[in-house]
């Protein structure tokens, strides 16, 4: 089975993001990806991903953003998370503001496993324990390892 705790590595997590904005959050956590041997050209995924973001926010509630692009520069998946505590306005579902932030890119062909990333990803989210666990981590092995214990 697919596992986020594979692929969430310690240097792609920010434990407080300083953005206040839905715009600079994404770019903030995007730019962890700069380098990211998965991505081809940063500034065509980070384009990507605002593309998507036009076509309906992905705040999806709960404190939870889900910004994300399939996209032909994406070689391979990748996954970065942020965490703010004072919430960012991300225009959600709910209209209150995100705390949890994950910026996913993927493969533009690959279309299966980039659903069930986000629905797997969604259904762990809908959790409110572990939605708490991830605001209570202390550092990003934290927040590895509470994917990890749930993903067992």
């Amino acid at each position: 089975m697919f596992k986020i705790s594979d692929y969430l590595k310690e240097e792609n997590i920010i434990m407080e993001l300083s953005s206040t904005n839905k715009k600079d959050a994404i770019k903030e956590l995007a730019s962890l990806l700069k380098n990211a041997p998965q991505i081809e050209d940063f500034n065509k995924f980070l384009e990507d991903v605002f593309q998507r973001e036009e076509l309906g926010t992905t705040g999806i509630g709960q404190g939870v953003a889900l910004p994300h692009a399939r996209s032909e520069v994406v070689k391979n998946f990748v996954i970065c998370f942020g965490r703010s505590k004072k919430g960012i306005d991300f225009e959600a579902l709910d209209e209150e503001p995100v705390h949890l932030i994950f910026l996913i890119g993927n493969p533009k062909e690959d279309v299966e496993n980039y659903l069930k990333t986000l629905a797997h990803l969604s259904r762990l989210l809908k959790k409110e324990k572990f939605r708490t666990s991830l605001m209570e981590a202390k550092n990003p092995q934290e927040i590895i390892e509470i994917f990890r214990l749930q993903e067992q």
